[in-house]
């Protein structure tokens, strides 16, 4: 319970997993975000390199450390969200969470084999996203593999 005077919306796990146009829409808000901030992760890199592009041409054996902080800013972007709160920028605005298969917080090793999985899910013109509606528990195959699972979030 609230302190008198004090407001504040609860939110309550529906344990209705989420469809695809929801993660798809969250994952598109998400895109932008990436966006941005692989454009200021590149705009330091091409700092170190003098304004050379960053091929392995100009930037010799670099560029692959170059890509590995991209996915390394992609990766943190998501690990530290789905553990921190549950959600992306994305989620919150699609009132997603992403939780545990027992409903809780995901852990650093829980979200981290998410991500892996996730590409997987994608690959096959994302069969492994639409597995959701075939799944009867709804789950993507990376949310099966990982124990995990994206819920929609109703506000009391």
């Amino acid at each position: 319970m609230n302190a008198p005077g004090t407001a504040s919306a609860q939110i309550v796990i529906s344990g209705a997993s989420a469809g695809f146009a929801r993660r798809f829409a969250a994952l598109l808000y998400d895109g932008l975000l990436l966006a941005a901030l692989l454009m200021i992760f590149t705009a330091v890199a091409l700092f170190f390199t003098h304004g050379a592009a960053l091929v392995r041409e100009t930037a010799g054996a670099w560029v692959y450390l170059y890509r590995a902080g991209l996915i390394g800013v992609i990766a943190a972007y998501f690990v530290f969200n789905w553990t921190r709160s549950g959600q992306t920028l994305g989620m919150r605005a699609w009132h997603l969470r992403t939780v545990s298969a027992l409903g809780t917080p995901l852990t650093r090793g829980a979200a981290l084999v998410r991500l892996a999985c996730a590409p997987l899910a994608w690959a096959p013109a994302g069969l492994g996203i639409f597995w959701l509606y075939v799944d009867p528990d709804r789950l993507a195959i990376h949310d099966r593999l990982s124990t995990t699972r994206v819920i929609q979030l109703t506000g009391s």
